[in-house]
């Protein structure tokens, strides 16, 4: 039997929790918020499950995973279409044949294919260098300017041509009216909310969970006591920054409460422009069909991240890429020590592939302890 310490009880320390105490491991999870289930974490407000840190809406490809998953809740047919409010008129998301008819009044799908590649001919020439001359060459200028220049500019606090290409090089573009975001085969959202899946998945004999608990700041006696230890946060900062700062982008979230029933008649609306600060509004009633009479929704405003805010998204750049680098080698020094997740990996992983990842490291220590 080995010991096992999960700093973190969000998705990936949850789920890697879990496997081992169901192998027979001691497993200790630390949290130094408050609450279990990290980001995905979700409160009953007046009758209405919130999303307290931005929408998680769950799809996947991953059979494994969807049937892992449902293991702890029932997930509802929730189907995720956004809207995007830029100029006074709005579009509907992913960029389709709703968003061209919007743009253009073309209802024809070749019409619309004409109309792109008329726009982004002079930018396909060469290898984009940048977001910008990706998106250019994607879907051409006026696309590009109403419905992804500011906003992604707001998202990231930076200029489109300072930003690398691969963060929008998979831009859904469609020639359908379909308006669902995702492609998975599977996606919805857990009636009841995020939280239950947590609690049920670390309701275990064999695990303990400590909150308000801030390893770093024991960090040697914490390593003294156990013979593994999976961490879930920045991995810069359990180095103490050794080789600099990783940049990341924080959020801050204002949740207002309605005495009627229905604010704007959908989950996600995109806000566009610059002069609005937030970048998105969700309505949380409509994840599952809400139909009370009061209505909570949530503005989400993008932050410069400063030591001690909350880090929400890697900006994988190539200067953050050639830091975190230096950091994955040493990690890779010390067998005690491994890192999963968004933070610990500094990537940006949506939670099917957090908990692909954890349930894979899971299968990779139980084989080797077999071995």
């Amino acid at each position: 039997m080995t010991s096992y310490l999960v700093v973190g009880s969000g998705l990936f320390g949850s789920v890697f929790a879990e496997q081992m105490a169901n192998n027979g491991d001691k497993v200790t999870v630390l949290e130094k918020r408050d609450h279990i289930a990290g980001n995905i974490y979700t409160k009953e407000v007046s009758n209405i499950q919130v999303h307290k840190y931005g929408a998680h809406i769950f799809h996947t490809s991953n059979k494994k995973v969807w049937d892992y998953i449902n293991q702890f809740a029932d997930f509802n047919r929730f189907t995720n279409t956004p809207m995007a409010f830029s100029k006074s008129e709005l579009y509907n998301l992913p960029f389709n044949m709703n968003t061209f008819y919007t743009l253009w009044g073309v209802k024809d799908p070749w019409k619309a294919k004409e109309k792109i590649a008329e726009q982004s001919k002079r930018y396909r020439s060469r290898e984009p260098r940048n977001l910008e001359e990706q998106a250019l060459s994607l879907v051409g200028r006026d696309i590009y300017e109403i419905l992804i220049k500011e906003y992604t500019e707001k998202q990231w606090g930076r200029p489109c041509e300072k930003l690398p290409a691969f963060i929008i090089r998979r831009l859904p573009v469609r020639f359908t009216f379909d308006n669902n975001y995702f492609d998975d085969l599977y996606q919805g959202i857990p009636v009841g909310g995020y939280t239950q899946i947590i609690e049920r998945m670390l309701d275990h004999p064999n695990i303990e969970i400590k909150l308000m608990t801030d390893f770093l700041a024991n960090k040697a006696e914490w390593l003294s006591k156990y013979e593994k230890v999976i961490y879930t946060g920045m991995i810069d900062e359990f180095y103490d920054y050794c080789f600099g700062e990783l940049e990341y982008r924080s959020l801050a979230f204002e949740h207002e409460h309605f005495a009627h029933s229905n604010y704007q008649g959908n989950a996600v609306i995109n806000y566009i422009d610059k002069t609005i600060p937030y970048t998105r509004i969700i309505e949380h009633k409509h994840f599952e069909f809400g139909d009370q009479k009061n209505t909570i929704i949530t503005k989400e405003y993008p932050q410069k991240w400063y030591k001690g805010e909350e880090p929400f998204y890697p900006i994988n750049n190539e200067e953050n890429q050639h830091i975190y680098h230096k950091y994955e080698k040493l990690s890779q020094e010390n067998s005690q020590v491994l890192f999963g997740g968004r933070l610990g990996r500094y990537r940006y992983y949506d939670m099917h592939q957090v908990i692909d990842e954890a349930l894979n490291l899971a299968d990779k220590l139980i084989v080797h302890k077999v071995k």
